[in-house]
């Protein structure tokens, strides 16, 4: 079962399970567009993705012009996405930005860091900061400035900072410790800006940072210099 944060005539913002499409694939046709389909009726438009294996906040148009409106607030990055994460590791500084050229090798279905741009290669950047450390892991909020395929995974994996569960890009086994707990952006339709919050489930790796994820400190503006 979706759960459904909020619906009305533009939007649907729900929260996706982890190990569910975000949309169809040749081989499967069961996707987040096929479920709220059925559970909203009507059409149903992406305006973003999440990987099978990230679940969280995610926002979908019921009209045209609501899907055409919040993609252009996507190019424009007038959307915020914010992630938690678990990496194995400690990121040093403990707040920054990432920026790195990325390439997405489809046949493979896996991203690298490139070094120069050439076809097929994207600039892709975030912000990054220390929530809390354990031993041998960190909790992570990230803010998405760009949104390239299997960005956080890769561009932390790149600096022997892998996400754990995440296996493809050398982490440990599992399930894979990314979540997008937040969304903010301006309703199409009223004009109202809005967020929309779900901390990730209080399971699994998640248990070893009990209380450090909250609205206030997760949607805080993060002050750093790109």
């Amino acid at each position: 079962m979706i759960s459904i944060l909020h619906l009305d005539p533009s939007l649907v913002i729900c929260v996706k399970p982890a190990g569910i499409l975000s949309q169809p694939s040749p081989r499967s046709e069961e996707s987040m567009l096929s479920l709220l389909a059925a559970r909203c009726g009507g059409g149903i438009f992406p305006v973003h993705r999440l990987d099978r294996e990230t679940g969280g906040v995610m926002v979908f148009a019921r009209t045209q012009r609501a899907a055409a409106c919040l993609s252009q607030a996507m190019a424009r990055r007038e959307v915020r996405k914010i992630y938690c994460c678990v990496v194995s590791g400690h990121p040093l500084p403990e707040r920054g930005v990432l920026k790195d050229l990325l390439y997405t090798d489809r046949a493979r279905g896996k991203s690298f860091v490139v070094q120069r741009m050439r076809k097929g290669v994207k600039e892709a950047e975030l912000s990054y900061e220390v929530l809390a450390a354990g031993e041998a892991h960190s909790l992570l909020r990230i803010e998405l400035h760009t949104g390239r395929t299997h960005q956080i995974r890769v561009q932390f994996s790149s600096r022997r900072l892998p996400l754990v569960g995440d296996a493809k890009y050398g982490g440990e086994r599992g399930e894979l410790a990314l979540w997008c707990a937040a969304l903010r952006f301006c309703h199409p339709a009223s004009g109202r800006m809005t967020t929309f919050f779900v901390p990730p489930p209080a399971a699994g790796i998640w248990e070893e940072f009990p209380g450090q994820i909250d609205e206030t400190r997760l949607c805080a503006p993060l002050s750093i210099q790109s």
